[in-house]
């Protein structure tokens, strides 16, 4: 049997592209590394155009920062005010998750339902929700009630209408199949809806945890007295520029730790795509 020998045009390609990939990683030093040193050149930076560039004032520096919260942390108030954030957040968050998965699948499994309710549903969805807040303050206090309620109400329409594209991107023909193989609605739901839908939940999540921080902090700043907006709010009036650049950092930690603990659920949850 005659075996064909390989082209050797065909091998010029793939060696020409592993040429380019292997010109294209970093060499010697890694990515980590270097983001590492990069943050640490913009750190110093800061440093030195505070102390001696532009009037602390405006801009405070990473020492002047690490001092107000090692202060916060020695009298106990920064662990005061990050729970009173994070609980505020958290709740509305379940709250507003809650609802708003219930209503995208109700609306997503009921057509004519949906056709009744969601031109009010995108009414309510286009007003700006921070117009909410002082009405929500009026109705339920200064206290994490109306925290509570601003950040649901955020979360809910986040979650609703992503729930809402992923039971309407099931395969209709599949359900009909198990369905003439005399599956129950219930059935339908459970095996082939939610796990159809869940890629689109769970990116609704993703994309609600860092709006319900931001519902909390402002409804904080608007009226409160305590959690991390309130401390934004307290020293801006004060005119303390370390204790304003502290709170916002202790925010931009906040919403990473966030956003890497969903990402990790995420990928873990979606591993059997």
């Amino acid at each position: 049997m005659k075996v064909l020998a390989r082209p050797r045009e065909l091998d010029e390609p793939v060696a020409e592209v592993r040429g380019q990939v292997a010109e294209a990683r970093p060499s010697g030093i890694s990515l980590l590394s270097q983001r590492t040193l990069l943050g640490l050149a913009l750190l110093l930076a800061w440093e030195g155009s505070g102390r001696f560039l532009v009037d602390p004032f405006w801009t405070s520096s990473p020492t002047r920062i690490l001092g107000k919260l090692a202060e916060w942390t020695a009298n106990g108030s920064l662990f005061f005010h990050l729970f009173i954030t994070v609980r505020e957040m958290l709740l509305g968050f379940v709250v507003g998750a809650v609802a708003g998965v219930c209503a995208g699948f109700l609306l997503g499994r009921n057509e004519r339902l949906a056709l009744l309710v969601e031109p009010y549903l995108m009414a309510l969805f286009a007003l700006p929700k921070v117009a909410l807040a002082p009405l929500l303050i009026l109705w339920l206090g200064i206290g994490i009630e109306s925290k509570i309620a601003l950040v649901a109400i955020i979360v809910f329409f986040l979650l609703f209408y992503n729930t809402l594209a992923g039971v309407r991107d099931v395969n209709p023909n599949l359900v009909n199949i198990v369905r003439l193989m005399g599956a129950s609605e219930r059935q339908i739901i459970a095996k082939i809806v939610i796990p159809s839908a869940g890629a689109w939940i769970l990116t609704g999540v993703r994309i609600s945890i860092p709006y319900s921080l931001i519902g909390a902090v402002i409804g904080e700043i608007i009226a409160s007295n305590k959690g991390l907006g309130y401390l934004t709010e307290f020293y801006a009036g004060m005119f303390d520029t370390d204790g304003v650049y502290a709170a916002l950092v202790l925010l931009m930690l906040l919403a990473v730790v966030l956003n890497v603990i969903c990402g990790r659920v995420e990928q873990r949850a979606l591993r059997w795509r």
